[in-house]
C-alpha cells in the first residue's frame, strides 16, 4: 500500500490502499487546500518527475532539497558531528542516489523537525537509516504517519552530544529550532526552519502564525521567542528553503527583528528615510 503525499505541503500520510479524504495540515488555518482541491501523490510517482539534491552549505552541513521544487519547496539539513548526525526538517523523496550519499555522509542517527509543515517523509528516511524521530509533545496530534521511531520531548533535548533541540514555540505551539555550536567556524549556527524565518533581507528574520495566510503573532509570544533563543551562542541562521541564511551577528538579527516586529505591532514607524541622516 503506497504512503500518500499531500501535493499542497508534502506531508506524507499513512499506507492505505486510497488516499485519505483529507489532509488535516492544509486544512488548518496556518496553511490551505491547493486551489485545484485536494490532491495525492506516491513517492513512487514523486520521483519520476522529481530527483532529490544534496549541496554543501558548510563543512559538515549539507542541504537536501528537490529538484524542481515540490509543495512547500523547504531543503533540508544534514549537520555531521562526530558523534552522529542529525537530519533536521526533511522533504517528500528519498530516491536510491541520495540514500547512496547520505551512507557515505554517515547516514542519519536522529531526525528533528522544525514544525509539521516540514514532516514531509521523515518516517520514509527514519527507516532507511534506522533513525530516531523526535518531535515536540506539543505538536503530537499533527503527526500524520505514525511509527515507532517517533520519540517526544517537552521542553529540551540533544538528538546526539552537543546539539540541542528546543522548543521555542509560534509558529506552532511545539515550534523548534536546533542549536549546532560547532556551525559557523565555531560560531555557532542556528537552523530554524520557519518558526524564525530568515526573509529577504538576509539581515533580518520574523515570525508569523501563519505565512501564507499572513496572519501574525503576538508580542507576547515574539518576546517568549527571542528570549528562549538568547540562551544559545550563534553567528548564523538557517532557514528553510536554499540561500534563506543570516551570514553573521545572528543572534544580534534576531533580536533586533524581534524589537521590530513589535514596535510595528504598536503603529512605530521608523524615524528617517533610507540613505538620509536623522
Amino acid at each position: 500500500m503506497p504512503a500518500w503525499i499531500c501535493k499542497t505541503c508534502g506531508v506524507q500520510h499513512p499506507d492505505t490502499d486510497h488516499p485519505p479524504q483529507a489532509c488535516a495540515i492544509c486544512e488548518d488555518e496556518r496553511q490551505y487546500v491547493g486551489w485545484d482541491g485536494q490532491q495525492w501523490i506516491t513517492m513512487t510517482d514523486l520521483a519520476r518527475g522529481s530527483s532529490v539534491i544534496l549541496r554543501e552549505e558548510e563543512p559538515d552541513l549539507v542541504g537536501i532539497g528537490l529538484e524542481p521544487s515540490f509543495a512547500i519547496g523547504q531543503r533540508a539539513l544534514l549537520v555531521r558531528t562526530p558523534h552522529g548526525n542529525v537530519l533536521w526538517d526533511c522533504i517528500s523523496l528519498l530516491d536510491d542516489d541520495a540514500r547512496e550519499q547520505i551512507e557515505g555522509l554517515g547516514g542519519i542517527d536522529a531526525i528533528c523537525l522544525s514544525h509539521p509543515h516540514f514532516y514531509a517523509a521523515q518516517v520514509e528516511f527514519a527507516d532507511a537509516f534506522d533513525a530516531r524521530i523526535i518531535i515536540p509533545r506539543a505538536d503530537q496530534q499533527w503527526i500524520r504517519r505514525p511509527s515507532p521511531r517517533i520519540e517526544l520531548f517537552d521542553e529540551e533535548v540533544e538528538p546526539v552530544p552537543g546539539v540541542t533541540l528546543a522548543r521555542i514555540g509560534g509558529h506552532f505551539d511545539g515550534a523548534a529550532v536546533l542549536h549546532w555550536p560547532a556551525g559557523s567556524a565555531g560560531r555557532g549556527a542556528l537552523l530554524t526552519g520557519d518558526t524564525i524565518t530568515v526573509v529577504q533581507d538576509r539581515d533580518w528574520v520574523s515570525f508569523m502564525w501563519s505565512f501564507p495566510n499572513l496572519i501574525p503573532l503576538d508580542e507576547a509570544t515574539i518576546r517568549d521567542i527571542a528570549h528562549r533563543v538568547e540562551r544559545f551562542t550563534f553567528d548564523r541562521v538557517y532557514g528553510g528553503w536554499w540561500g534563506r541564511v543570516v551570514i553573521r551577528d545572528g543572534a544580534a538579527a534576531v533580536r533586533r527583528s524581534a524589537d521590530r516586529y513589535i514596535a510595528r505591532l504598536h503603529g512605530e514607524r521608523p524615524n528617517t528615510i533610507p540613505g538620509q541622516s536623522p
